[in-house]
Protein backbone atom coordinates (compact mmCIF):
# COMPACT_ATOMS: atom_id res chain seq x y z
CA UNK A 1 0.00 0.00 0.00
CA UNK A 2 2.87 2.94 0.54
CA UNK A 3 3.76 2.00 -2.67
CA UNK A 4 0.31 2.94 -3.88
CA UNK A 5 0.17 6.08 -2.22
CA UNK A 6 2.86 7.11 -2.66
CA UNK A 7 1.92 6.70 -6.77
CA UNK A 8 -1.07 8.74 -5.46
CA UNK A 9 0.77 11.71 -3.78
CA UNK A 10 2.92 11.79 -6.42
CA UNK A 11 0.38 12.82 -9.00
CA UNK A 12 -2.30 14.05 -7.03
CA UNK A 13 -2.44 17.14 -9.03
CA UNK A 14 -4.48 15.93 -11.63
CA UNK A 15 -7.35 14.82 -10.14
CA UNK A 16 -8.62 18.15 -9.44
CA UNK A 17 -9.72 18.92 -13.52
CA UNK A 18 -11.37 16.75 -16.48
CA UNK A 19 -8.59 18.03 -18.79
CA UNK A 20 -5.30 17.36 -16.74
CA UNK A 21 -6.93 13.90 -16.12
CA UNK A 22 -7.03 12.76 -19.37
CA UNK A 23 -3.19 13.66 -19.74
CA UNK A 24 -1.97 12.33 -16.73
CA UNK A 25 0.52 9.77 -16.72
CA UNK A 26 -0.38 5.79 -15.56
CA UNK A 27 0.36 4.59 -11.78
CA UNK A 28 2.32 1.91 -11.14
CA UNK A 29 1.22 -0.50 -8.23
CA UNK A 30 2.75 -3.48 -6.80
CA UNK A 31 4.26 -3.94 -10.65
CA UNK A 32 0.88 -2.94 -12.53
CA UNK A 33 0.18 -0.08 -14.30
CA UNK A 34 -3.01 1.86 -14.25
CA UNK A 35 -4.88 4.72 -15.67
CA UNK A 36 -6.94 7.10 -13.88
CA UNK A 37 -10.59 8.17 -14.46
CA UNK A 38 -12.73 9.86 -12.22
CA UNK A 39 -16.28 9.03 -11.53
CA UNK A 40 -17.38 11.95 -12.30
CA UNK A 41 -15.36 12.52 -15.70
CA UNK A 42 -16.53 8.51 -16.83
CA UNK A 43 -19.66 9.49 -16.47
CA UNK A 44 -19.65 13.12 -17.99
CA UNK A 45 -17.73 11.61 -20.94
CA UNK A 46 -20.26 8.49 -21.16
CA UNK A 47 -22.97 11.13 -21.39
CA UNK A 48 -21.24 13.15 -24.24
CA UNK A 49 -20.68 9.42 -26.22
CA UNK A 50 -24.12 8.66 -25.96
CA UNK A 51 -25.65 12.65 -27.42
CA UNK A 52 -23.16 12.22 -30.39
CA UNK A 53 -24.14 9.41 -31.16
CA UNK A 54 -27.54 10.65 -31.01
CA UNK A 55 -26.97 13.66 -32.84
CA UNK A 56 -24.89 11.75 -35.64
CA UNK A 57 -27.88 9.53 -36.79
CA UNK A 58 -30.56 12.23 -36.40
CA UNK A 59 -28.95 14.38 -38.05
CA UNK A 60 -27.57 12.28 -41.18
CA UNK A 61 -31.31 10.19 -41.14
CA UNK A 62 -32.83 12.46 -43.71
CA UNK A 63 -30.21 10.92 -46.64
CA UNK A 64 -29.89 8.00 -45.35
CA UNK A 65 -28.66 5.41 -48.82
CA UNK A 66 -30.16 8.44 -50.59
CA UNK A 67 -27.16 9.05 -52.11
CA UNK A 68 -24.67 6.02 -53.23
CA UNK A 69 -21.41 5.91 -54.64
CA UNK A 70 -21.22 10.10 -54.86
CA UNK A 71 -20.70 12.65 -52.45
CA UNK A 72 -23.84 14.16 -50.79
CA UNK A 73 -23.54 17.54 -53.10
CA UNK A 74 -23.85 20.42 -50.51
CA UNK A 75 -27.09 21.54 -51.45
CA UNK A 76 -28.73 18.37 -50.18
CA UNK A 77 -27.03 18.61 -46.72
CA UNK A 78 -29.40 19.14 -44.16
CA UNK A 79 -28.95 21.66 -41.27
CA UNK A 80 -28.18 21.13 -37.46
CA UNK A 81 -31.25 22.09 -35.14
CA UNK A 82 -31.88 21.18 -32.07
CA UNK A 83 -35.07 19.77 -32.22
CA UNK A 84 -33.82 17.32 -34.44
CA UNK A 85 -32.09 15.00 -31.43
CA UNK A 86 -36.18 13.76 -30.52
CA UNK A 87 -35.93 11.93 -33.65
CA UNK A 88 -33.73 9.33 -32.29
CA UNK A 89 -35.98 6.97 -30.13
CA UNK A 90 -37.09 5.11 -33.46
CA UNK A 91 -33.11 4.84 -34.60
CA UNK A 92 -32.22 0.75 -35.08
CA UNK A 93 -28.26 2.28 -34.27
CA UNK A 94 -29.73 3.16 -30.92
CA UNK A 95 -32.17 0.77 -30.17
CA UNK A 96 -30.81 -2.46 -30.83
CA UNK A 97 -27.14 -2.07 -28.73
CA UNK A 98 -29.90 -1.19 -25.77
CA UNK A 99 -31.27 -4.73 -26.21
CA UNK A 100 -27.43 -6.00 -25.14
CA UNK A 101 -27.15 -3.61 -22.50
CA UNK A 102 -30.70 -4.81 -20.91
CA UNK A 103 -29.26 -8.42 -21.26
CA UNK A 104 -26.27 -7.35 -19.01
CA UNK A 105 -28.29 -5.16 -16.86
CA UNK A 106 -30.69 -8.74 -15.80
CA UNK A 107 -27.87 -11.36 -16.16
CA UNK A 108 -24.63 -9.57 -15.19
CA UNK A 109 -21.57 -8.84 -17.32
CA UNK A 110 -21.28 -12.43 -17.78
CA UNK A 111 -24.81 -13.17 -19.27
CA UNK A 112 -23.94 -15.91 -22.04
CA UNK A 113 -24.37 -15.63 -25.39
CA UNK A 114 -27.26 -18.14 -25.79
CA UNK A 115 -28.96 -16.13 -23.73
CA UNK A 116 -27.95 -13.14 -25.28
CA UNK A 117 -29.77 -14.18 -28.33
CA UNK A 118 -32.53 -15.32 -26.83
CA UNK A 119 -32.93 -11.71 -25.61
CA UNK A 120 -32.40 -10.32 -29.31
CA UNK A 121 -34.75 -12.99 -30.58
CA UNK A 122 -37.82 -11.10 -28.31
CA UNK A 123 -36.92 -7.83 -29.23
CA UNK A 124 -39.76 -6.25 -31.09
CA UNK A 125 -38.63 -3.29 -33.32
CA UNK A 126 -37.62 -3.68 -37.41
CA UNK A 127 -34.74 -4.21 -37.99
CA UNK A 128 -32.56 -4.74 -41.41
CA UNK A 129 -30.09 -6.58 -43.31
CA UNK A 130 -27.62 -8.94 -41.06
CA UNK A 131 -29.57 -7.85 -38.12
CA UNK A 132 -32.68 -9.36 -39.45
CA UNK A 133 -31.11 -12.40 -40.87
CA UNK A 134 -29.41 -12.82 -37.20
CA UNK A 135 -32.38 -12.50 -35.71
CA UNK A 136 -34.72 -14.88 -37.93
CA UNK A 137 -32.29 -17.40 -37.33
CA UNK A 138 -32.45 -17.41 -33.63
CA UNK A 139 -36.52 -17.72 -33.84
CA UNK A 140 -36.00 -20.50 -36.23
CA UNK A 141 -34.21 -21.91 -33.41
CA UNK A 142 -30.25 -21.75 -34.66
CA UNK A 143 -28.52 -20.66 -31.62
CA UNK A 144 -25.40 -17.92 -31.89
CA UNK A 145 -22.72 -17.94 -32.60
CA UNK A 146 -24.18 -19.94 -35.90
CA UNK A 147 -27.39 -17.66 -35.75
CA UNK A 148 -23.84 -15.63 -37.80
CA UNK A 149 -22.38 -18.33 -39.53
CA UNK A 150 -22.05 -16.90 -43.58
CA UNK A 151 -24.10 -20.15 -44.58
CA UNK A 152 -26.35 -19.12 -43.04
CA UNK A 153 -26.59 -15.47 -43.02
CA UNK A 154 -25.47 -13.73 -46.21
CA UNK A 155 -25.71 -10.09 -44.55
CA UNK A 156 -22.76 -11.17 -41.78
CA UNK A 157 -20.47 -9.04 -43.27
CA UNK A 158 -22.46 -6.09 -43.21
CA UNK A 159 -22.79 -3.08 -41.14
CA UNK A 160 -25.04 -3.87 -38.53
CA UNK A 161 -22.79 -4.50 -35.26
CA UNK A 162 -20.67 -1.70 -36.59
CA UNK A 163 -23.32 0.51 -36.39
CA UNK A 164 -24.66 -0.70 -32.58
CA UNK A 165 -21.42 -1.24 -30.76
CA UNK A 166 -20.95 2.18 -29.42
CA UNK A 167 -22.09 0.67 -26.21
CA UNK A 168 -19.48 -1.83 -25.71
CA UNK A 169 -16.57 0.43 -25.58
CA UNK A 170 -18.81 3.38 -23.46
CA UNK A 171 -19.24 0.63 -20.78
CA UNK A 172 -15.30 -0.15 -21.70
CA UNK A 173 -13.54 2.93 -20.66
CA UNK A 174 -9.45 2.07 -21.37
CA UNK A 175 -10.81 -1.54 -21.68
CA UNK A 176 -10.44 -2.40 -25.36
CA UNK A 177 -10.41 -6.45 -24.61
CA UNK A 178 -13.75 -5.74 -23.14
CA UNK A 179 -15.19 -4.24 -26.07
CA UNK A 180 -13.25 -7.23 -28.26
CA UNK A 181 -15.30 -9.67 -25.84
CA UNK A 182 -19.08 -7.85 -26.35
CA UNK A 183 -17.92 -8.53 -29.98
CA UNK A 184 -17.81 -11.91 -29.90
CA UNK A 185 -20.68 -12.13 -27.68
CA UNK A 186 -23.67 -9.79 -28.87
CA UNK A 187 -21.39 -9.28 -32.63
CA UNK A 188 -21.80 -12.61 -33.19
CA UNK A 189 -25.54 -12.90 -32.95
CA UNK A 190 -25.82 -11.41 -36.81
CA UNK A 191 -22.12 -10.42 -37.99
CA UNK A 192 -19.20 -12.75 -39.07
CA UNK A 193 -15.09 -11.64 -39.36
CA UNK A 194 -14.85 -7.99 -40.74
CA UNK A 195 -18.91 -7.80 -40.05
CA UNK A 196 -18.00 -8.39 -36.22
CA UNK A 197 -14.45 -6.69 -36.43
CA UNK A 198 -15.98 -3.28 -37.60
CA UNK A 199 -17.74 -3.34 -34.27
CA UNK A 200 -14.82 -4.12 -31.42
CA UNK A 201 -12.91 -1.80 -33.98
CA UNK A 202 -15.48 1.28 -32.94
CA UNK A 203 -15.85 0.36 -29.60
CA UNK A 204 -11.97 0.31 -29.30
CA UNK A 205 -11.78 3.74 -30.14
CA UNK A 206 -14.16 4.49 -27.32
CA UNK A 207 -12.85 2.63 -24.86
CA UNK A 208 -9.52 4.69 -26.19
CA UNK A 209 -11.68 7.63 -25.65
CA UNK A 210 -11.91 8.54 -22.48
CA UNK A 211 -8.41 9.11 -22.23
CA UNK A 212 -6.62 10.35 -25.27
CA UNK A 213 -7.97 13.29 -27.47
CA UNK A 214 -5.91 12.46 -30.47
CA UNK A 215 -8.08 10.98 -33.18
CA UNK A 216 -5.12 9.32 -35.23
CA UNK A 217 -3.96 8.00 -31.76
CA UNK A 218 -6.95 6.64 -31.01
CA UNK A 219 -7.90 5.10 -34.34
CA UNK A 220 -4.29 3.64 -34.02
CA UNK A 221 -4.86 1.99 -30.65
CA UNK A 222 -8.24 0.75 -32.02
CA UNK A 223 -6.34 -0.96 -34.37
CA UNK A 224 -4.64 -2.88 -31.72
CA UNK A 225 -8.10 -4.45 -31.42
CA UNK A 226 -8.69 -6.67 -34.55
CA UNK A 227 -6.72 -9.13 -36.51
CA UNK A 228 -3.54 -7.08 -38.41
CA UNK A 229 -4.46 -9.92 -41.33
CA UNK A 230 -8.18 -8.72 -41.80
CA UNK A 231 -9.79 -6.40 -44.94
CA UNK A 232 -11.03 -4.24 -42.28
CA UNK A 233 -7.38 -3.30 -40.72
CA UNK A 234 -6.24 -2.74 -44.01
CA UNK A 235 -8.99 -0.22 -44.64
CA UNK A 236 -7.94 1.41 -41.55
CA UNK A 237 -4.46 1.52 -42.31
CA UNK A 238 -5.49 2.97 -45.64
CA UNK A 239 -7.11 5.51 -44.28
CA UNK A 240 -4.16 6.75 -41.81
CA UNK A 241 -2.27 6.46 -45.03
CA UNK A 242 -4.17 8.54 -47.26
CA UNK A 243 -4.96 10.68 -44.63
CA UNK A 244 -1.35 11.19 -44.07
CA UNK A 245 -0.45 11.80 -48.02
CA UNK A 246 -3.10 14.69 -48.33
CA UNK A 247 -4.67 16.17 -44.74
CA UNK A 248 -5.91 18.94 -45.87
CA UNK A 249 -8.46 17.05 -48.73
CA UNK A 250 -11.17 14.82 -47.97
CA UNK A 251 -12.87 14.30 -51.29
CA UNK A 252 -9.54 13.11 -52.87
CA UNK A 253 -9.09 10.47 -49.65
CA UNK A 254 -13.03 9.62 -50.72
CA UNK A 255 -11.99 8.68 -54.33
CA UNK A 256 -9.40 6.17 -53.25
CA UNK A 257 -12.27 4.57 -50.77
CA UNK A 258 -14.73 4.42 -53.82
CA UNK A 259 -11.98 3.01 -56.23
CA UNK A 260 -11.16 0.10 -53.86
CA UNK A 261 -13.47 -0.39 -51.35
CA UNK A 262 -16.54 0.23 -53.79
CA UNK A 263 -15.38 -0.52 -57.28
CA UNK A 264 -12.93 -3.49 -56.19
CA UNK A 265 -15.16 -6.91 -56.18
CA UNK A 266 -11.96 -8.35 -53.90
CA UNK A 267 -13.71 -5.40 -51.06
CA UNK A 268 -17.02 -6.27 -51.60
CA UNK A 269 -16.59 -10.77 -51.88
CA UNK A 270 -19.44 -10.63 -49.12
CA UNK A 271 -21.43 -7.79 -49.97
CA UNK A 272 -25.17 -9.00 -49.52
CA UNK A 273 -25.97 -6.43 -52.47
CA UNK A 274 -23.21 -8.06 -55.23
CA UNK A 275 -20.37 -6.28 -56.71
CA UNK A 276 -21.47 -4.09 -59.02
CA UNK A 277 -24.38 -2.45 -56.80
CA UNK A 278 -24.12 1.12 -55.98
CA UNK A 279 -25.80 0.73 -52.76
CA UNK A 280 -22.94 -0.73 -50.13
CA UNK A 281 -23.65 -1.28 -46.55
CA UNK A 282 -20.51 -3.49 -46.48
CA UNK A 283 -18.83 -2.76 -43.35
CA UNK A 284 -16.00 -1.54 -44.70
CA UNK A 285 -16.23 1.23 -47.03
CA UNK A 286 -18.99 2.26 -44.33
CA UNK A 287 -16.26 1.81 -41.54
CA UNK A 288 -14.03 4.28 -43.41
CA UNK A 289 -16.34 6.83 -44.00
CA UNK A 290 -16.42 6.81 -40.31
CA UNK A 291 -12.65 7.40 -40.33
CA UNK A 292 -13.06 10.40 -42.82
CA UNK A 293 -15.24 12.21 -40.75
CA UNK A 294 -13.37 11.48 -37.45
CA UNK A 295 -9.72 12.14 -39.43
CA UNK A 296 -10.78 15.55 -41.51
CA UNK A 297 -13.00 16.98 -39.07
CA UNK A 298 -9.70 17.62 -37.72
CA UNK A 299 -11.49 17.82 -33.90
CA UNK A 300 -14.78 20.09 -35.07
CA UNK A 301 -17.70 18.42 -33.64
CA UNK A 302 -20.11 19.79 -36.71
CA UNK A 303 -17.23 19.13 -39.32
CA UNK A 304 -16.44 15.51 -37.73
CA UNK A 305 -20.46 15.06 -38.49
CA UNK A 306 -20.79 16.46 -41.73
CA UNK A 307 -17.98 15.12 -43.55
CA UNK A 308 -18.72 11.53 -42.61
CA UNK A 309 -22.50 12.29 -43.52
CA UNK A 310 -21.53 14.11 -46.74
CA UNK A 311 -19.64 10.72 -47.90
CA UNK A 312 -23.01 9.12 -48.42
CA UNK A 313 -23.91 5.24 -48.44
CA UNK A 314 -25.39 4.62 -44.41
CA UNK A 315 -25.02 8.23 -43.87
CA UNK A 316 -26.75 9.15 -40.72
CA UNK A 317 -25.07 5.50 -39.26
CA UNK A 318 -21.48 6.41 -39.99
CA UNK A 319 -21.92 10.05 -38.49
CA UNK A 320 -23.12 8.58 -35.05
CA UNK A 321 -20.56 6.48 -34.93
CA UNK A 322 -18.20 9.04 -35.67
CA UNK A 323 -19.93 12.25 -33.46
CA UNK A 324 -20.03 9.72 -30.58
CA UNK A 325 -16.60 8.86 -30.63
CA UNK A 326 -15.62 12.86 -31.03
CA UNK A 327 -17.82 13.89 -28.25
CA UNK A 328 -16.33 11.33 -26.03
CA UNK A 329 -12.96 12.51 -25.93
CA UNK A 330 -14.66 15.95 -25.16
CA UNK A 331 -17.23 15.09 -22.54
CA UNK A 332 -20.92 16.32 -21.79
CA UNK A 333 -20.14 19.78 -19.81
CA UNK A 334 -17.78 20.78 -23.04
CA UNK A 335 -20.81 20.25 -25.42
CA UNK A 336 -22.30 22.83 -27.21
CA UNK A 337 -26.16 23.27 -25.57
CA UNK A 338 -27.29 22.95 -29.18
CA UNK A 339 -26.95 19.37 -29.41
CA UNK A 340 -28.81 18.39 -26.01
CA UNK A 341 -30.95 21.13 -24.96
CA UNK A 342 -34.06 20.51 -26.79
CA UNK A 343 -33.79 16.60 -25.61
CA UNK A 344 -36.93 14.74 -24.45
CA UNK A 345 -35.21 13.04 -21.33
CA UNK A 346 -38.67 11.01 -20.42
CA UNK A 347 -38.47 10.13 -24.72
CA UNK A 348 -38.25 5.69 -23.96
CA UNK A 349 -36.40 4.30 -27.12
CA UNK A 350 -38.41 1.79 -28.90
CA UNK A 351 -39.25 -0.93 -27.36
CA UNK A 352 -36.51 -0.67 -24.71
CA UNK A 353 -36.62 -0.04 -20.68
CA UNK A 354 -34.51 3.37 -21.14
CA UNK A 355 -34.83 6.51 -21.44
CA UNK A 356 -31.81 8.93 -21.54
CA UNK A 357 -31.14 9.34 -17.76
CA UNK A 358 -31.38 5.53 -17.46
CA UNK A 359 -29.48 5.07 -20.33
CA UNK A 360 -26.98 6.83 -18.50
CA UNK A 361 -27.15 4.64 -15.65
CA UNK A 362 -27.25 1.33 -16.70
CA UNK A 363 -23.78 2.42 -18.55
CA UNK A 364 -22.42 3.47 -15.39
CA UNK A 365 -23.33 0.56 -12.73
CA UNK A 366 -21.55 -2.37 -16.02
CA UNK A 367 -18.72 0.03 -16.36
CA UNK A 368 -18.01 -0.70 -12.86
CA UNK A 369 -18.33 -4.37 -13.23
CA UNK A 370 -16.44 -4.03 -15.96
CA UNK A 371 -13.31 -2.49 -14.36
CA UNK A 372 -13.58 -5.00 -11.45
CA UNK A 373 -13.69 -7.70 -14.12
CA UNK A 374 -10.08 -6.61 -15.34
CA UNK A 375 -8.47 -6.10 -11.99
CA UNK A 376 -9.23 -2.36 -11.61
CA UNK A 377 -10.72 -0.92 -8.45
CA UNK A 378 -12.47 2.67 -6.97
CA UNK A 379 -10.80 4.56 -4.31
CA UNK A 380 -10.93 8.14 -2.75
CA UNK A 381 -8.14 10.38 -4.12
CA UNK A 382 -8.16 13.81 -2.46
CA UNK A 383 -11.86 13.09 -1.67
CA UNK A 384 -12.47 12.26 -5.56
CA UNK A 385 -13.64 8.82 -6.08
CA UNK A 386 -11.50 7.84 -9.06
CA UNK A 387 -11.05 4.73 -11.29
CA UNK A 388 -7.96 3.17 -11.31
CA UNK A 389 -8.05 0.86 -14.99
CA UNK A 390 -5.17 -1.63 -15.13
CA UNK A 391 -3.51 -1.41 -18.40
CA UNK A 392 -3.32 -4.91 -20.46
CA UNK A 393 -2.22 -5.96 -23.74
CA UNK A 394 -4.80 -5.88 -26.26
CA UNK A 395 -5.34 -9.08 -27.66
CA UNK A 396 -7.55 -9.58 -31.10
CA UNK A 397 -10.22 -12.06 -31.51
CA UNK A 398 -9.00 -15.13 -34.36
CA UNK A 399 -8.79 -14.48 -37.86
CA UNK A 400 -12.20 -15.51 -40.07
CA UNK A 401 -13.45 -14.45 -42.89
CA UNK A 402 -16.90 -14.32 -44.27
CA UNK A 403 -15.82 -15.79 -47.62
CA UNK A 404 -13.58 -18.72 -45.97
CA UNK A 405 -15.52 -19.07 -42.68
CA UNK A 406 -12.70 -20.28 -40.34
CA UNK A 407 -15.27 -22.62 -38.59
CA UNK A 408 -17.62 -25.22 -40.23
CA UNK A 409 -21.05 -25.95 -38.90
CA UNK A 410 -21.46 -29.65 -36.91
CA UNK A 411 -22.66 -32.45 -39.31
CA UNK A 412 -25.46 -32.67 -36.32
CA UNK A 413 -27.98 -30.32 -36.65
CA UNK A 414 -28.83 -30.74 -32.97
CA UNK A 415 -25.52 -29.01 -31.94
CA UNK A 416 -26.37 -25.81 -33.79
CA UNK A 417 -30.06 -25.28 -31.94
CA UNK A 418 -31.53 -23.83 -28.75
CA UNK A 419 -32.41 -26.53 -26.30
CA UNK A 420 -36.25 -27.33 -26.22
CA UNK A 421 -36.21 -25.09 -22.58
CA UNK A 422 -34.17 -22.73 -24.64
CA UNK A 423 -36.54 -22.26 -27.26
CA UNK A 424 -39.68 -21.91 -24.58
CA UNK A 425 -37.91 -18.60 -23.46
CA UNK A 426 -38.02 -17.30 -27.24
CA UNK A 427 -41.61 -15.36 -27.70
CA UNK A 428 -41.56 -15.11 -31.67
CA UNK A 429 -40.97 -18.50 -32.96
CA UNK A 430 -40.47 -17.96 -36.91
CA UNK A 431 -39.89 -21.86 -38.90
CA UNK A 432 -37.09 -21.72 -41.65
CA UNK A 433 -37.44 -23.10 -45.13
CA UNK A 434 -35.97 -26.01 -44.44
CA UNK A 435 -38.59 -26.68 -41.25
CA UNK A 436 -41.40 -25.47 -43.64
CA UNK A 437 -40.62 -27.44 -46.40
CA UNK A 438 -39.96 -30.71 -44.51
CA UNK A 439 -43.50 -29.92 -42.41
CA UNK A 440 -45.80 -29.42 -46.33
CA UNK A 441 -44.06 -31.29 -48.23
CA UNK A 442 -43.31 -34.32 -46.44
CA UNK A 443 -39.11 -33.98 -45.61
CA UNK A 444 -38.25 -32.50 -49.18
CA UNK A 445 -35.44 -30.10 -48.39
CA UNK A 446 -34.17 -27.64 -50.91
CA UNK A 447 -30.69 -26.06 -51.86
CA UNK A 448 -28.77 -23.98 -54.27
CA UNK A 449 -31.58 -21.15 -54.00
CA UNK A 450 -30.76 -17.74 -54.69
CA UNK A 451 -32.13 -14.64 -53.25
CA UNK A 452 -34.42 -13.04 -55.86
CA UNK A 453 -37.78 -12.67 -56.24
CA UNK A 454 -37.66 -13.18 -52.65
CA UNK A 455 -38.65 -17.26 -52.69
CA UNK A 456 -39.80 -18.76 -49.64
CA UNK A 457 -43.61 -20.01 -48.81
CA UNK A 458 -46.68 -18.41 -50.40
CA UNK A 459 -49.45 -18.80 -47.94
CA UNK A 460 -51.53 -18.44 -51.44
CA UNK A 461 -50.71 -18.83 -54.85
CA UNK A 462 -53.02 -19.11 -57.82
CA UNK A 463 -55.58 -20.71 -55.47
CA UNK A 464 -53.46 -23.24 -54.18
CA UNK A 465 -51.86 -22.76 -50.47
CA UNK A 466 -49.02 -23.27 -48.42
CA UNK A 467 -47.13 -23.05 -51.87
CA UNK A 468 -43.20 -23.46 -52.38
CA UNK A 469 -41.48 -20.93 -54.32
CA UNK A 470 -38.30 -21.66 -55.51
CA UNK A 471 -35.48 -19.41 -57.50
CA UNK A 472 -31.88 -20.61 -58.83
CA UNK A 473 -28.95 -19.52 -57.09
CA UNK A 474 -26.87 -19.08 -60.27
CA UNK A 475 -27.96 -19.34 -64.40
CA UNK A 476 -25.84 -21.94 -64.07
CA UNK A 477 -27.39 -23.68 -61.25
CA UNK A 478 -30.92 -24.62 -60.56
CA UNK A 479 -32.76 -24.53 -57.11
CA UNK A 480 -32.96 -28.12 -55.84
CA UNK A 481 -35.63 -29.98 -54.06
CA UNK A 482 -34.29 -33.20 -52.58
CA UNK A 483 -35.03 -36.06 -50.58
CA UNK A 484 -33.88 -39.60 -50.75
CA UNK A 485 -36.65 -42.50 -50.53
CA UNK A 486 -36.37 -46.79 -51.27
CA UNK A 487 -39.71 -46.77 -53.34
CA UNK A 488 -41.76 -49.84 -53.92
CA UNK A 489 -42.79 -50.98 -57.23
CA UNK A 490 -45.96 -49.05 -57.27
CA UNK A 491 -44.17 -45.73 -56.01
CA UNK A 492 -44.72 -42.49 -58.00
CA UNK A 493 -44.04 -38.86 -57.33
CA UNK A 494 -46.07 -36.24 -58.11
CA UNK A 495 -45.75 -32.65 -58.26
CA UNK A 496 -48.32 -29.83 -58.97
CA UNK A 497 -45.88 -27.17 -60.00
CA UNK A 498 -46.71 -23.66 -62.11
CA UNK A 499 -44.78 -20.57 -63.38
CA UNK A 500 -44.24 -17.16 -62.47
CA UNK A 501 -47.07 -14.89 -63.34
CA UNK A 502 -48.24 -11.06 -62.21
CA UNK A 503 -50.09 -8.45 -64.60
CA UNK A 504 -46.99 -7.58 -66.38
CA UNK A 505 -44.80 -10.10 -66.13
CA UNK A 506 -44.77 -14.04 -67.26
CA UNK A 507 -41.65 -16.43 -66.69
CA UNK A 508 -41.07 -20.06 -67.35
CA UNK A 509 -38.35 -22.39 -66.70
CA UNK A 510 -37.02 -26.03 -66.96
CA UNK A 511 -38.18 -28.36 -64.90
CA UNK A 512 -35.96 -31.70 -64.17
CA UNK A 513 -36.56 -34.75 -62.40
CA UNK A 514 -33.40 -36.44 -61.66
CA UNK A 515 -33.39 -39.67 -60.40
CA UNK A 516 -29.75 -40.99 -58.49
CA UNK A 517 -28.39 -38.34 -60.82
CA UNK A 518 -29.90 -39.21 -64.06
CA UNK A 519 -32.27 -37.19 -65.68
CA UNK A 520 -35.97 -38.96 -65.84
CA UNK A 521 -38.08 -36.05 -66.43
CA UNK A 522 -37.68 -32.61 -68.42
CA UNK A 523 -40.29 -30.11 -69.63
CA UNK A 524 -40.24 -26.58 -69.95
CA UNK A 525 -43.35 -24.95 -67.06
CA UNK A 526 -45.05 -22.19 -68.61
CA UNK A 527 -47.99 -20.39 -69.92
CA UNK A 528 -48.30 -22.97 -72.48
CA UNK A 529 -47.87 -26.42 -70.59
CA UNK A 530 -50.06 -25.51 -67.61
CA UNK A 531 -53.62 -25.70 -67.64
CA UNK A 532 -56.46 -23.35 -67.50
CA UNK A 533 -55.97 -23.27 -63.52
CA UNK A 534 -52.35 -22.13 -63.81
CA UNK A 535 -51.40 -25.24 -62.70
CA UNK A 536 -49.60 -28.92 -64.49
CA UNK A 537 -49.54 -32.22 -62.56
CA UNK A 538 -46.17 -34.27 -63.21
CA UNK A 539 -46.00 -37.89 -62.25
CA UNK A 540 -42.65 -39.88 -62.50
CA UNK A 541 -42.49 -43.31 -62.47
CA UNK A 542 -40.38 -44.95 -59.36
CA UNK A 543 -41.50 -48.21 -59.87
CA UNK A 544 -37.62 -49.43 -61.47
CA UNK A 545 -36.11 -47.99 -58.29
CA UNK A 546 -38.36 -50.64 -56.28
CA UNK A 547 -36.13 -51.65 -53.19
CA UNK A 548 -33.14 -49.60 -53.74
CA UNK A 549 -32.00 -46.19 -51.81
CA UNK A 550 -32.97 -43.65 -54.67
CA UNK A 551 -32.14 -40.16 -54.07
CA UNK A 552 -34.85 -37.33 -55.80
CA UNK A 553 -33.90 -34.11 -57.31
CA UNK A 554 -36.26 -32.01 -58.44
CA UNK A 555 -34.48 -28.58 -60.15
CA UNK A 556 -36.19 -25.57 -61.28
CA UNK A 557 -33.21 -25.07 -64.03
CA UNK A 558 -32.82 -21.68 -65.44
CA UNK A 559 -33.45 -21.03 -69.29
CA UNK A 560 -33.04 -18.00 -69.81
CA UNK A 561 -32.37 -15.96 -66.38
CA UNK A 562 -36.21 -13.91 -66.25
CA UNK A 563 -38.80 -14.49 -63.80
CA UNK A 564 -37.48 -18.11 -63.18
CA UNK A 565 -39.15 -18.48 -60.36
CA UNK A 566 -40.66 -22.34 -60.16
CA UNK A 567 -43.74 -22.95 -57.52
CA UNK A 568 -44.74 -26.00 -56.27
CA UNK A 569 -48.28 -26.83 -54.53
CA UNK A 570 -47.74 -30.63 -54.19
CA UNK A 571 -44.72 -32.72 -53.58
CA UNK A 572 -45.53 -36.23 -52.51
CA UNK A 573 -44.79 -39.61 -52.73
CA UNK A 574 -47.97 -41.94 -54.08
CA UNK A 575 -48.65 -45.59 -53.98
CA UNK A 576 -50.66 -46.60 -57.53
Amino acid sequence: MKKLWAALLGTATFFGSAAASTAAEPVEIDGKLYRTLSVAEYRDKMKAGWIGQIAGVCWGAPTEFRFCDRIIPDADMPKWTPEMINNAFGQDDLYVEMTFLRSMEEHGLDVSIRQAGIDFANSEYMLWHANVAGRHNLRCGIAPPYSSHPALNKCADDIDYQIEADFSGLISPGLPNNAIRMGEKFGRLMNYGDGVYAGQFVGAMYAEAFFETDVVKIIEKALEAIPAESQYAEMVRDMLAWYRENPNDWKSCWDKINEKYQHNAEYRAWSCSGCDSPFNIDAKINGAYILIGLLYGKGDLDETIKISMQAGQDSDCNPSNAGGVLFATLGFSKLPARFSEKLDETGVFSHTAYNFPALIDVCDSLALQAIKKEGGFVRDVDGVPTYFIPQTKTVPSALASCVAPSEELPSDGAAIRFTEEELKQIKFREYSLEELTAKHFNGFQVSHMGPDMNPGFRAEYRGRQNVLMTHPELREIGAVVSKTVVPTAKSALVLEVSHHLTKDVVGDYLLIVKLNGSSAKELVVSKDSVGADGWLTVEVDLSQYAGKETKIEIVNQPNGWSWEAAYFAKIEIVEK
